[in-house]
């Protein structure tokens, strides 16, 4: 007889990382989903010069961890793999959920969701998923998931949600073919809204980009 693979459900426990205060003179919220190798405690430090009193940044962590060199001292995260991806998913964006619960961010701030690399696809499948009311999608260095639809998306379209696609012109992973790829999926997903930011460089977190992008 041969093995099988079965399915059970437990409670589960993630961390994530904050920068900053959340208080009535908080302007902007950031929602900021790392890319794949990076712990969000770092990945937040990309947004320490952004005014302090101002914006209040939120790093999601990445659930599956693992050692980046043979060394076995630097520690990674992956939101996923092709492996059980549409469970996987599932559990991402339950705790993405809860999270947003358990911050209870006010109505006075704006909502800026931000992916960069492998955190373009949470940031999207959750951005569809939940329909959170936001004022700027901003798609840093990543691809967005193939089975996303213009109908995921019409929520943001009706009002004034900004939609950003951000690239360096010197990254390494988006190719000609990929840049329009992205751009199709772009203009079908979003109706033509999203603008595109090119900036000198790789596949890397400008700071003075994030600067500019908050309005």
């Amino acid at each position: 007889m041969g093995s099988q693979e079965k399915q059970i459900s437990y409670n589960t426990t993630n961390t994530y990382s904050t920068l900053n205060t959340l208080n009535e003179k908080t302007r902007n919220v950031w929602i900021v989903f790392h890319g794949i190798g990076f712990l969000s405690r770092y990945f937040i430090k990309y947004f320490s010069e952004l005014p302090k009193e101002e914006n209040y940044i939120i790093a999601p962590q990445a659930p599956s961890k693992y050692y980046l060199t043979k060394d076995y001292k630097h520690v990674g995260a992956s939101w996923l793999t092709k492996e059980n991806r549409v469970l996987e998913t599932t559990n991402v964006l339950s705790y993405m959920d809860n999270l947003i619960a358990e911050e209870k961010i006010p109505s006075h701030c704006q909502l800026i969701v931000l992916g960069f690399s492998q955190g373009v696809s949470i940031a999207t499948r959750w951005t569809a998923k939940s329909k959170i009311n936001l004022d700027q999608l901003i798609l840093y260095a990543g691809g967005i998931p193939d089975e996303l639809t213009p109908d995921d998306f019409k929520f943001l379209l009706s009002g004034d949600t900004k939609i950003r696609l951000v690239l360096g012109n010197k990254d390494e992973f988006i190719t000609e073919v990929r840049m329009k790829i992205e751009k199709e999926k772009l203009d079908s997903l979003f109706g033509g809204k999203a603008q595109l930011i090119e900036f000198d460089g790789g596949h890397e977190i400008k700071k003075d980009i994030l600067i500019n992008l908050v309005e």
